[in-house]
């Protein structure tokens, strides 16, 4: 009597899981910058890390190795109008919700670095504290959102060199404050952040 033949079970189809990570939340300046990237198992990328941990010569080194080996990848930028109309909360949550519904393949889970989730998501999410030291697919979305955010910054110092955003980025160190208190607010700083309100209010005294 023969034996009976082995049931060959189909492979599982390996879940693609998105990491999701911002740049930009806290400067008083500029956009927030949101990416969402699914890496590729099959294509490596070594040396990914907290974008913070790495010197920004390696982030854009790893930049378009990221964008070439990714199954999919998305940045998205929420500009200081809206930051201002929604609060930098929601700007961020609606960021993170927009990379992640134009991911093309879609995720079947995305992780968020932190400790919130935004609506509206269209698969399973989980958020992670310290995400971006823990997730490769976070530390690519990391080096994204970094990285296009800081040659964001880095035309804006063109366009108004007196802030220095080249070198801080927007966020609030003694010079610029002291820029800001001395210029005032451009338009690309943000009125909903109360250093721009007061240093806004105290220029018009004068």
């Amino acid at each position: 009597m023969n034996a009976p033949a082995a049931t060959v079970r189909p492979r599982a189809k390996p879940r693609l899981i998105a990491g999701v990570d911002e740049a930009g939340r806290g400067p008083l300046a500029g956009p927030v910058a949101v990416a969402a990237v699914i890496l590729n198992p099959r294509r490596r990328i070594e040396g990914l890390d907290d974008s913070k941990k790495l010197t920004e010569a390696r982030r854009e080194a790893l930049f378009p190795l990221i964008q070439e080996r990714a199954l999919a990848w998305r940045i998205e930028l929420v500009e200081v109008e809206e930051i201002d109309r929604i609060n930098i909360f929601h700007a961020t949550m609606t960021g993170m919700r927009r990379a992640v519904l134009a991911l093309n393949p879609g995720a079947d889970l995305v992780r968020v670095d932190g400790n919130r989730l935004p609506s509206g998501l269209p698969c399973a999410a989980q958020a992670l504290v310290g995400g971006d030291a823990l997730e490769p697919s976070i530390m690519a979305a990391s080096i994204l959102a970094k990285v296009a955010r800081d040659r964001i910054m880095r035309g804006l110092h063109e366009q108004y060199p007196h802030y220095g955003f080249d070198q801080h980025k927007g966020y609030s160190t003694a010079a610029h404050l002291a820029a800001l208190n001395a210029h005032g607010p451009c338009p690309q700083h943000r009125r909903s952040f109360a250093p721009v309100r007061i240093a806004e209010g105290q220029l018009a005294l004068f």
